[in-house]
């Protein structure tokens, strides 16, 4: 084994516990809902990429090594569309702070869905699959 590479790899180890300690410290104190997202995402992502690469540094196994980037991908695919979801949920149920909200495009599109869906029906636009009409 290479001790030079098992020394990059504790130190890979320890900043990514020091970016999982930032996303524990940015829940903590962060008080918009949004805020919070972006501390749980960004760099609780990045904290787990780098503590899946200094582990592959530490074990020098092929087999790890994939098992690890299994993870990084599955990290990347998913932390995303939980973080966009939960916000997707929350401005639906009109859960939020509205000063928190600088600019509000998802409003104007909803507002637009429900005009097409009171003009063709709720009923027929949602069975008939018709797309929305371009915004105006």
């Amino acid at each position: 084994m290479i001790e030079w590479l098992q020394v990059v790899g504790v130190a890979f180890i320890a900043l990514g516990a020091f970016l999982t300690l930032v996303t524990a410290i940015g829940m903590h104190r962060l008080h918009s809902l949004f805020a919070r997202m972006h501390a749980s995402t960004k760099p609780q992502v990045l904290g787990v990429i780098v503590m899946c690469a200094g582990l592959a540094c530490v074990m020098q196994k092929p087999r790890v090594s994939y098992t690890l980037l299994l993870v990084v991908i599955m990290q990347l695919v998913v932390a995303p569309i939980s973080a966009h979801m939960l916000g997707r949920a929350v401005y639906r149920l009109k859960q939020l702070d509205p000063d928190v909200i600088v600019l509000d495009e998802y409003a104007e599109d909803l507002a637009r869905a429900e005009r097409h869906l009171r003009e063709v029906g709720e009923t027929e636009g949602v069975a008939s699959g018709d797309p929305l009409p371009p915004p105006t």
